[in-house]
Order: C-alpha cells, then structure tokens, then sequence
C-alpha cells in the first residue's frame, strides 16, 4: 500500500464538511431484521432517509472481537454470515458495498493510543450488513469496520471512540452496533413477538442507561458494573455493550440526544438506539 497515495486519495474523496456527522448506537437485535420489515428495520430505512449522505460508514460491531485493533481495509468486504439456525433466505443475503482503503488508513494514523492493524481476511458481519443495508440498500456508500479489542476495559474503548473524532468531520458516519441490555441465556421466548415485553430489571436499567446518556454521565456508564444488579443481570458479557462507548466517547458537548427503537424484546434483549449530534 503507498501511503502517500493512500492519503492523497482520502483528501480527494472525504473533504471537510462544514456540519459534523451525527453519530449512532444502533441496538440490531436479531439478524432477521436484516429482511423483515418490523418497526426496528423500518426504522433504518427512515434514518437512512434523513441522514446527511455519508462519505463512507465506519462501524464497530459486537461480532468482531479481537485481540489487538484491526480495521478491514479491502476494496470489496465480503458479506459474512455469522450465525446459524435462520432462514436459507437470511444467508443468501449480499450486500456488495465498497471498502475503503484510504480511510482504514486515515483511520489507523488517527489511532495513536495504540497500533491498528489493516485488516485483509475480515468484511463486514451481520451487526453491520444487517443494518447499514436497510439504510442505504444501493450499497453505494463504502463500509469499513474496525474490531473491539475485547479483553481491554470499557475506558479503553470509550477513550478510542474518542481518537475518532474527526472522521465525522469528513462526513463519515460512525455506528456503534450492539444492544446494551443483551442477555440470551435468559430470553423468554414465548414472549417474543409481545411487544416491549421485558424483565422489570431490563426496564429499570434501560431507564437508567438512558437517564445516565442524557445527563453525560459517562463515567457510571464506562464503569457500568457500578449500576447494580440489573447491570449485572441485562450485561453478563460486554460485547454487546462496548459498541455504546465509542459512541459515548464521540459525542461533543454541543451534540443532542435521540432515542428511536427504545423497546424491550423477549424479556431480556432492547432495540434502544441513539443518535447523537
């Protein structure tokens, strides 16, 4: 890769914009919102609308887990399917959109706090394809991904999310995809398809998640352990969890808040998705 070129090619393609690029957490849920059209996928497909048109989209997914950064820097990501059990139409689902070689480079320099790797072998997985694709179905605008160095602590995240800044300058937008109240041991399935129906702990914490969002109160949410029982009980493993601090991170003290999808699903997962700016 020439770097010099790479860079110049950055400049050419992502100017500056004069307004910054609102910034999301999606909660993405099962991958079958990928084609079912329910209030959570519809509700993609209206953001997509309203959106500025991004330059290119950098996600951080739940499902790319690593040891180390790594940032997918091939000019074709492959469509993975990461899961089993579903539909033979769910996996035969493409989404054929650009990478971005240039901007998995911008990417790494920006990153001083540690070093990213340029990453060849991944693509983009069903925490970023199932969404990004009901915003902009033309799969016209470049994806990139960029791994969560998953034995690091929620600061180091929340702290990277920050080094990313001025990429929303350049028009991109920055999804962090998750859900952060994801507890599948105790889904009630019978309950599924009730709507909003969750345990009386997954409401109490997704009230205090969004009371903690809405007051900045960033450091109770990094240190989400501090959040009582129901932390406990909605976050037993952080993958899920860690996408909402690089959103965190990103905001500024100017940006506004919204809540869309803010639902409970089968007693133990919720759609509850931000934007921010």
């Amino acid at each position: 890769m020439n770097s010099l070129h790479d860079l110049k090619n950055l400049s050419d393609t992502l100017p500056r914009r004069a307004a910054k690029m609102p910034v999301l957490f999606v909660g993405h849920g099962s991958p079958m919102n990928a084609i079912e059209d329910n209030e959570f996928s519809l509700h993609w497909e209206k953001m997509g609308k309203t959106l500025p048109e991004p330059s290119a989209v950098l996600v951080i997914s739940a499902h790319w887990l690593s040891k180390g950064t790594k940032v997918t820097a091939m000019e074709n990501p492959k469509t993975i399917h990461d899961f089993g059990g579903f539909p033979k139409e769910l996996f035969e689902v493409e989404y054929p959109t650009p990478g971005l070689p240039s901007l998995a480079l911008e990417t790494k320099n920006l990153i001083q706090s540690t070093e990213v790797e340029l990453d060849h072998d991944w693509g983009l997985d069903h925490g970023t394809w199932s969404v990004v694709r009901r915003m902009f179905p033309e799969a016209k605008i470049p994806v990139l991904q960029l791994s969560i160095d998953y034995p690091r602590t929620g600061q180091y995240h929340y702290d990277l999310g920050k080094e990313l800044a001025a990429l929303r300058e350049k028009g991109v937008l920055i999804i962090g995809s998750g859900n952060m109240i994801h507890n599948l041991r105790m889904v009630y399935w019978e309950k599924l398809n009730e709507p909003n129906f969750g345990y009386d702990w997954a409401h109490e914490l997704n009230r205090t998640l969004k009371s903690k969002i809405e007051s900045k109160s960033h450091n109770d949410l990094i240190n989400y352990h501090s959040l009582g029982e129901a932390a406990k009980l909605a976050i037993p493993t952080p993958d899920h969890y860690f996408p909402l601090l690089y959103t965190l991170g990103l905001q500024s003290n100017s940006d506004d808040i919204e809540f869309f999808n803010d639902k409970l699903v089968a007693g133990s997962l919720n759609m509850t998705s931000i934007k921010i700016g």
